[in-house]
């Protein structure tokens, strides 16, 4: 597997692609080309193009979950581009979302994109290449990851407060271990990588990137320390949703690598 980080938050000195507080990585799994969120904005297509990469020959595009800094992207995903894609992503994902007055919800509805592109919609786990899974709803296997709020979800004429039941990931079996790829981990990074383990039936963990949506040196971070050491978890990625206090207080126990738009990362 090769990942391509083509949205990220950061950029990296004197590499002259675009950033934005959002997440979009291009994977590579043999054969099969597929993204994982497409950002806010037209930057994941524009960071494509100066990066050298082919976008019409992704198949997949994979949603971790619905709020717009993940999905806003897909408006800019045109025919010129590519219209033989499957989008996957949780039921929840197209449903209307809001945080106070501001709408964090994908522009695009469900209805709409059907009329585009092929549309799966699952909670359950989903193999979308020969190695990577699209892991669905992610259930609570610990105590020190409760489920948090985030604004409300429409579901019919009620607002619901929403647990963003949708978040979810993607994990690449190599045969010698699991690697997890995150949007945000509203799910808990320790949740999603259990019921990896899980849907996988292997326990060892080669490493991690994505949003682990942690911002304070909390006891939620201190059992998440614990939780990757207990695992053996090497290679750590932490970006996007993660305040630097947080990937501070990691580094500190597990070295952790730099995350910016063009890193590349390979995983036998």
């Amino acid at each position: 597997m090769k990942l391509t980080v083509l949205v990220d938050n950061n950029t990296y000195i004197d590499q002259y692609y675009l950033g934005e507080p959002a997440v979009c990585y291009y994977i590579e799994d043999g054969e099969t080309c597929l993204l994982l969120d497409t950002g806010y904005s037209d930057v994941y297509i524009r960071n494509a193009k100066a990066l050298g990469i082919d976008l019409a020959q992704v198949s997949v595009i994979a949603l971790s979950h619905g709020h717009n800094d993940h999905t806003r992207g897909l408006q800019y995903w045109s025919g010129e581009i590519n219209t033989a894609v499957r989008i996957v992503a949780h039921p929840d994902a197209f449903k209307e979302r809001r945080c106070g007055e501001l709408s964090i919800s994908s522009p695009l509805s469900e209805s709409s994109l059907r009329e585009n592109f092929e549309l799966t919609l699952s909670r359950r786990p989903l193999k979308i290449s020969d190695h990577i899974t699209f892991l669905g709803e992610i259930p609570s296997s610990n105590t020190f990851e409760p489920r948090k709020s985030f604004g409300t979800l429409k579901d019919g004429t009620n607002d619901l407060e929403d647990f963003v039941a949708d978040d979810t990931a993607l994990v690449y079996n190599s045969g010698e271990g699991l690697f997890i790829i995150t949007g945000c981990s509203h799910s808990g990074i320790c949740n999603i990588i259990e019921y990896a383990k899980q849907v996988c039936n292997e326990d060892r963990i080669i490493g991690v990137i994505g949003g682990f949506h942690l911002f304070e040196v909390s006891d939620q971070l201190q059992q998440t320390i614990a939780y990757f050491q207990t695992n053996q978890v090497k290679e750590l990625y932490p970006c996007h949703c993660v305040s630097f206090a947080a990937k501070a207080e990691i580094h500190k126990h597990i070295p952790i690598h730099e995350v910016g738009v063009g890193l590349v990362v390979g995983i036998p």
